[in-house]
């Protein structure tokens, strides 16, 4: 399995809140997203990993974003002359050793770096308890 680390930014088929309360249970196309943290579980020795998506359409009312700027989605791989922002109301969670996107086949786009991942933390921290369980 190829390394996963907090602050990588792959391409995953993020399902949305609004996607998963309609009973949907794949997102609908792939789009960059960010490890926010990735941790083996004790009780289980699994890889979990927490997947916030990054989107360059301005956030929703109600929707908490941290935007990107320039010189991360520069760093991240992502267009730098696109706004992009990170969701962090809501999120994914899923299981590298048995997930169908986290493989060595998952396009990897770059990293942020650890002082902006620390920001995104900081935002996302009180939503800890709202993610999508792709398990």
């Amino acid at each position: 399995m190829t390394e996963l680390f907090s602050g990588l930014v792959i391409d995953y088929p993020y399902l949305w809140r609004w996607q998963d309360d309609r009973g949907e249970t794949e997102g609908r196309k792939e789009r960059p997203s960010c490890l926010a943290f990735v941790v083996k579980g004790k009780s289980d020795g699994l890889t979990h990993v927490a997947l916030l998506a990054i989107s360059s359409t301005a956030p929703r009312e109600g929707q908490v974003t941290v935007e990107v700027p320039e010189a991360e989605r520069r760093r991240a791989g992502l267009d730098p002359a696109k706004r992009a922002w990170i969701t962090v109301s809501e999120w994914n969670h899923d299981i590298a050793e048995r997930s169908f996107y986290l493989g060595r086949n998952a396009r990897r786009f770059g990293r942020f770096g650890d002082s902006f991942l620390r920001e995104v933390l900081i935002a996302f921290r009180p939503f800890l308890g709202r993610e999508i369980d792709r398990r």
